[in-house]
């Protein structure tokens, strides 16, 4: 796939299987192949859905539970596993449930994932992602006791691969609720611990460290929109595992475990905790999140042969290949180019506008352009594009719209 949109997909774009162990090809980077899996454990194959990399920050003082570390037996990078084990693994609760086909003579799947339990406004609430629970019915949670009760989901954005359960009759001596803080502070090579119910074994913990920043996960059954600010880490993890915590060195939520490359030496991503704070006081209150900005473009990554071919000095940007009908974008002015090159085998569609800063802050590439809109911009604000056009550098106003309904 050689035509990347910020809105739709990116470089590092890493497409994963949304209910089932299904292994798919995806772009990652400077074209190298990598295979994904998603993490919620089904029975058979299903649509894939893909996941994006992006940074966010934002604290809501609607968590309660504070884990107090204590002195114990530390680890090499100067945590206690054992502790934050002891103090978070009872927040971790299984979710399973029964995905049907419309089609008559495709069995239905039975599907496995993780949840985890917070405290929000006195309220007790179960985190996953949407891909464990979106088209789920039957749904059941199981505490770390065994008990298990019926569940439903209350609000749910798949654009985010976000969701939130709810249980019926659950006595508040099974709520276990653990902490969420900001994500904007974490750094590459920090100490993370992930928790999770791989292949169905029950509150699993895998240890690693934050391995990149900043990148941005695709969803193609979420109309193949970006999840901004992804954290990419190396503890490993399983079909399973998909809505288990990524929790720092004080047993505080950072992450929700999402994906992992298949046939890795334990790639893994999770959607960044502070898009969860962002979201869920929207998904519980309203059951949705309609805040994510829409530009309407489709563009690539630009390299220095892109720039050779371009005729220009900016090897950073974004190159616009596509203008969607009717979107901001195209209200914009913003141009597509006229000219196909080759390069290295792939083609590309060159002379048109190249995004290269967003109300000054410089646009590297997709993922930066994504993350700004994910991190800084809500729908009907305007925002200030520096384009290179012709060779010139000009500035363009677009005024974002929200993102379209996802197709059914």
């Amino acid at each position: 796939m050689k035509t990347l949109d910020w809105d739709r997909n990116s470089t590092r774009a890493v497409i994963v299987s949304s209910k089932a162990i299904v292994a798919v090809v995806a772009v990652v980077a400077l074209l190298i192949t990598l295979t994904i899996v998603g993490f919620s454990s089904s029975s058979s194959s299903s649509p894939t859905t893909t996941v994006t990399l992006t940074q966010l920050a934002t604290v809501s003082d609607g968590f309660t539970k504070t884990i107090a570390l204590q002195a114990g037996n530390q680890s090499g990078a100067g945590i206690d596993p054992e502790l934050i084990y002891a103090e978070t693994n009872e927040s971790i609760v299984t979710l399973q449930g029964v995905v049907t086909s419309s089609n008559l003579l495709e069995p239905s799947e039975s599907v496995l994932g993780t949840g985890f339990v917070i405290n929000f406004s006195n309220n007790y609430y179960i985190v996953t992602n949407y891909h464990v629970v979106g088209s789920t019915v039957n749904l059941t949670v199981t505490f770390a006791d065994g008990n298990s009760y019926a569940a439903k989901v209350i609000g749910s954005d798949p654009y985010s691969d976000l969701a939130v359960v709810t249980a019926s009759g659950v006595p508040i001596s099974e709520y276990h609720p653990i902490t969420i803080v900001s994500s904007s502070t974490l750094e590459v090579g920090q100490y993370v611990v992930a928790i999770g119910n791989p292949f169905g074994l029950a509150r699993s913990m895998t240890f690693g460290i934050i391995s990149q920043l900043g990148g941005t996960i695709q969803d193609p059954t979420a109309g193949n929109f970006s999840i901004a600010d992804a954290i990419q880490f190396s503890a490993p993890i399983n079909p399973g595992n998909s809505g288990g915590v990524l929790v720092d060195g004080n047993g505080f939520v950072v992450g929700i475990t999402t994906a992992v490359v298949s046939g890795s030496q334990g790639v893994g991503f999770a959607i960044p905790s502070d898009t969860i704070i962002r979201e869920l006081p929207y998904l519980i209150s309203t059951g949705s999140y309609n805040l994510h900005s829409y530009l309407g473009i489709s563009g690539v990554d630009m390299t220095y042969q892109l720039a050779q071919a371009s005729r220009t000095n900016y090897t950073y940007g974004v190159l616009i290949e596509e203008v969607v009908s009717g979107s901001p974008a195209a209200r914009a002015g913003l141009k597509v180019g006229t000219q196909t090159v080759t390069i290295d085998g792939a083609q590309y569609l060159v002379g048109g506008d190249i995004i290269v800063s967003i109300n000054g802050t410089k646009v590297v590439d997709n993922d930066a352009l994504a993350t700004y809109l994910a991190e800084y911009t809500i729908p009907g604000q305007t925002a200030v594009l520096g384009i290179v056009r012709n060779g010139s550098l000009i500035t363009v106003d677009v005024t974002l719209g929200t993102r379209p309904p996802i197709s059914s």
